[in-house]
This record gives C-alpha cells, sequence and structure tokens, in this order.
C-alpha cells in the first residue's frame, strides 16, 4: 500500500495552474461522525427500480420511518422529499422529522447529500461531489447530482465544489486529519478514468482537509456500490478501526477483507499513530436481494447519532454479537438495533441512509 504525502496538495495546485479555493486552503476538515450534529438528513425513497418494486418499496419506507424515529430520540431529522411525497413522509414519520421539499431520484442521503466539514472559528461547509449515480447505474440521476447544494444552502453553509466523482458512502474520516477509502470505488472506470491514484487522493485531501488516505484495496462482492468503505470498515476513534469479517471463510469477501486488515495493521494514521483493528462478524445467514445478488448486510453499516448508536438488525445469529461489539466501541451511547433488511434490499444500509451536519464549535 502507497500512502501519498501531504505535498501532493500543493503539487495539484501547480498542476490547474491556478489557486484553488478549496476547503483544506480555508482551514476547514470533515469531522468524524462522532462528533456533535446538528441534525440528521434522509431523503424519502422514490426509485422503485431500486428494490425491484412498489411492494418491497412500500415495506422499505416504514424500515426508513423506523430509522427516523429512531434518530429523533437522540437529534434533529430533516427529510427531503418529493413535493408530491411529501404528506406521505409527514404521517408515515409521525411528525418526528422537519420536511425538505425538493426534487429527488433516489433516496441514499449519505451519498448523494453534502459531505459537511468543520472550519477555524466555528465556520462551517460542504462539499458537493460530482455524482453520476454510483457509476451510471441508474438514470436520471440529475435532481440527486445537485441536491448536496440544496441542503448545504438550506443548513446555510458554504458549498465547495469538488473535481472528483466520489459519493459520501466512499469515504470515512477520524476528524484528526485521516481517511478510509478503497481503490475498488473512486478508481473504478465508471468514476474517475481520467485519474491516478495519486492524483484522486490529491482531490481528497483538498476538499476533505485530510493529510493522510489509507486505500483498503478491491475485489469487494458488493456491486452496487462498487465496494463503498461503509460497509467495509470505519473509525471508531482515532486510531481504532472496526472491520466486518465474513462469517465463514466460504465467502467472497474474505480475502478483499483479509487484504483490507493487512493494509491497516501496515498503515498509520495523520497523526503517526498505528491502527488497532477491531472484528466483528457479519451475518451468518447468506441471503440474495431482489436480483438473485448476495445481500449486502454490514454490521459496520450503522449511524452515530448524538449519545447514540442506531444499527442495523438482520434476523441473524450474530445480530447479539454485532450488538456487544459495537457496545464496547462506544460506551456510555444508548444503541437501538433497527431491522434493516427492507434497506439493505434496495443496495444500502442505515448509514447509506442518514448524513449528519456536524454542530458548530
Amino acid at each position: 500500500m502507497e500512502v501519498f504525502p501531504c505535498m501532493a496538495v500543493t503539487r495539484y495546485r501547480d498542476s490547474m495552474n491556478k489557486t484553488l479555493d478549496t476547503p483544506a486552503r480555508d482551514g476547514f476538515i470533515m469531522p468524524a461522525e462522532w462528533a456533535p450534529h446538528t441534525r440528521t438528513w434522509m431523503c424519502w425513497p422514490c426509485r422503485v427500480e431500486a428494490w425491484g418494486g412498489a411492494e418491497a418499496m412500500l415495506r422499505a419506507k416504514q424500515a426508513f420511518a423506523r430509522v427516523v424515529r429512531a434518530i429523533s430520540t437522540f437529534e434533529p431529522v430533516t427529510v427531503v422529499a418529493r413535493r408530491e411525497d411529501a404528506a406521505e413522509a409527514k404521517l408515515a414519520t409521525s411528525c418526528k422529522a422537519e420536511l425538505l421539499e425538493a426534487p429527488l431520484d433516489d433516496s441514499w442521503a449519505r451519498d448523494i447529500g453534502p459531505t459537511f466539514l468543520r472550519g477555524p472559528a466555528g465556520g462551517r461547509g460542504a462539499v458537493q461531489w460530482r455524482f453520476n449515480a454510483w457509476g451510471n447505474k441508474y438514470q436520471p440521476y440529475a435532481h440527486d447530482a445537485v441536491l448536496a447544494t440544496r441542503i448545504a444552502e438550506a443548513a446555510d453553509v458554504r458549498v465547495y465544489d469538488a473535481p472528483l466523482v466520489c459519493e459520501g458512502g466512499a469515504i470515512h474520516s477520524d476528524g484528526e486529519g485521516t481517511l478510509l477509502t478503497t481503490e475498488q470505488c473512486l478508481l473504478d472506470p465508471n468514476r474517475n478514468p481520467h485519474l491516478t491514484q495519486r492524483q484522486a487522493e490529491e482531490r481528497l485531501m483538498l476538499y476533505t482537509g485530510a493529510r493522510r488516505v489509507i486505500w483498503l484495496g478491491e475485489g469487494f462482492s458488493d456491486d452496487e456500490t462498487d465496494g463503498h468503505v461503509d460497509n467495509i470498515a470505519c473509525f471508531v476513534a482515532p486510531g481504532r478501526v472496526l472491520v466486518g469479517v465474513p462469517s465463514s471463510p466460504s465467502l467472497p469477501d474474505t480475502e478483499p477483507v483479509k487484504e483490507a486488515i493487512r493494509r491497516l495493521r501496515e498503515a498509520r494514521d495523520a497523526a503517526g499513530r498505528a491502527i488497532e483493528v477491531i472484528e466483528i462478524e457479519q451475518p451468518a445467514r447468506v441471503r440474495f436481494d431482489w436480483r438473485g445478488r448476495p445481500l449486502q448486510a454490514s454490521y459496520v453499516n450503522f449511524y452515530l447519532a448524538n449519545g447514540g448508536v442506531v444499527m442495523p438488525s438482520f434476523d441473524d445469529p450474530n445480530d447479539e454479537k454485532a450488538r456487544a461489539v459495537l457496545a464496547d466501541c462506544f460506551p456510555g451511547r444508548d444503541l437501538l438495533q433497527i431491522d434493516a433488511l427492507d434497506i439493505v434490499e434496495g443496495g444500502g444500509g442505515i448509514h447509506c441512509i442518514t448524513q449528519q451536519e456536524p454542530a458548530a464549535p
């Protein structure tokens, strides 16, 4: 694994032949998810194709609503919904969320919403990544491609347009300058075919304020997002990374996960710390989605709210073991476990449908 130094930021600015107005230059950084939030943003499901039919999407809406109600016990929630869906969203969530009416193509707030930033003197910002529907897997996506800017404007924060095709689920931050991502996603020709790994890393650093990027390789079986890191690994504290480990060595992600763990153990974060790897066993039951593909159920795909952890359950023997692992990772937080199978049927999990807006210091 090669980790490129901070000098890359300067080279990138020089290659563009101008001084870029970027978050890193302006002192912004992507905070950790465990930092205090002002609110959580979500989007109401609207693309029937993602779930394979109206009945499955109805079940997904019910599951989304359960997540809204769970998070609302910890912090405010705002749900973005199309005008024609606003009344349904309000009723389903029992008025536990504010609504923002806006055009939508899909419902994965982590990926189509902004990556929020914190800056000097309490300032906040947001990144509008280039969005192409996970490598042009769905059409249309024009509304989702500008949703991050709509949300940032509603939150009254400055928006930075990043020259990189990226989704929020593709990156994870420790809040202290270290970023996790995968080669499989950001280096896929369907995202950034014109960029080398070094160039992609330079852009990540410029627009998240990261000083170190740890790449976790490829070969993961997730065809929907091409290996989003939020289904594989996440920081649970600076210097500590939780990794989802297949429950059987015969499962397809076994070797890619072993390689990810090897890279993490050899890496150092932006502060020079070695990475402690915490393993969490993934669901024991192998299920398939409506397309016949392996269901990407992951205990890593949880959400941190103010004072709480909203995590998935999958009607699986490993649900309780996963709960115990997360309880150890986040002592003092309340854990709420939500049946997430109907969400995962659409291609994502609880983390994928949420996006935190950090509080000002």
